[in-house]
């Protein structure tokens, strides 16, 4: 103060201060959303590339004569003659039927799914509603612990024990075959349904929870009728998200399906999937050749097939939560 007057709270030395953190904490503010806009943009760009590779490698089928006359559309699709549906593409009549790639990749992801949803949202459902603390603190973690397991771990204990173990018990012809690589699939999807799914229950507001029990609901019946349609949103997302984790799988189906291209609709017959024929041949495929073309081909389906199933899952979840919401 001086001449009898106060000095404006800008002029002062603690106001100089606050007003040089508030620019600092701005310039901070606008350097982390640059950070983070770049890092999504780096992200889309990163796919959009990938899939432009991917598309640019399987063009030729669609694209290069010389291609086309070993491996048009028509004999992805259609049964050669007198072959039927077959996957031979190393041979002197190369056959690149992916029926029976589809098919195989078809009946693991299924089994993998009824394995390891009912199990995965059931042990949600126990430990969100009626686990005790210490016994949750036990569960999640034990369960969630399965994702870091490699999956070539699963693959091996498919292919020495649980493939033993199931052909011992049922008399199965074939060792490796579509069950044992399904369940072999469902160890890597239920820690995945089962994080979703328990945090969606988790989620229910608790006065759901005490509004159902004060109409004279038990525990279970609030958990069946009132908790899980009201997760219904997030459980069915935890299931789209296991269905593309088991879809897009390669070192279980790998080492535990068998590898036999058969178009077989049997769950005790080998088989072989998209993924696991694109890591066995891709490194020791002729660049440029039509089995190489192919390959990137399955590559572009399995791409495309997963984003609509993605895109599917996504627009049920959104019709759940209007629906709750109670839109039409």
């Amino acid at each position: 103060m001086r001449s009898g007057r106060l000095l404006s709270p800008e002029k002062t030395i603690e106001g100089k201060l606050l007003q040089k953190f508030r620019g600092s904490e701005r310039l901070t503010d606008r350097l982390a959303a640059v950070l983070i806009k770049g890092c999504a943009f780096v992200a889309i760009v990163a796919l959009v590339l990938i899939f432009v590779f991917i598309g640019k490698e399987a063009l030729p089928i669609f694209t290069s004569p010389e291609v086309r006359t070993e491996a048009d559309l028509g004999k992805l699709l259609l049964p050669q003659p007198e072959r039927g549906f077959v996957w031979q593409p190393v041979s002197e009549r190369p056959a690149y039927s992916i029926l029976p790639l589809l098919a195989g990749t078809l009946k693991a992801t299924i089994i993998a799914v009824v394995f390891a949803v009912p199990l995965a949202v059931a042990a949600a459902l126990f430990t969100s509603e009626f686990a005790t603390p210490w016994a949750r603190e036990v569960i999640k973690p034990a369960i969630e612990i399965l994702a870091g397991i490699p999956s070539v771990v699963v693959g091996f204990f498919c292919l020495m024990v649980l493939a033993g173990w199931l052909q011992s018990a049922f008399g199965w012809t074939y060792r490796l075959n579509a069950t044992t690589a399904g369940i072999g699939l469902s160890l890597a999807v239920i820690p995945i349904v089962y994080t979703v799914s328990e945090d969606a229950f988790s989620s229910v507001p608790q006065r759901f929870r005490d509004g159902s029990v004060a109409m004279g609901a038990s525990r279970w019946q609030t958990a069946w009728r009132v908790v899980l349609p009201g997760a219904s949103p997030g459980v069915l997302a935890a299931c789209v998200l296991g269905f593309g984790r088991a879809i897009g799988e390669t070192m279980i189906v790998l080492m535990a399906s068998g590898n036999a291209a058969v178009l077989s609709w049997s769950a005790s017959d080998s088989i072989r999937t998209f993924s696991a024929t694109i890591a066995a041949e891709l490194g020791e495929v002729v660049m440029g050749s039509p089995h190489y073309h192919v390959l990137f081909f399955i590559g572009a389906f399995l791409f495309v097939l997963t984003f609509f199933i993605n895109l599917t899952g996504q627009w049920w979840v959104g019709r759940l939560q209007k629906k709750l919401r109670g839109g039409s």
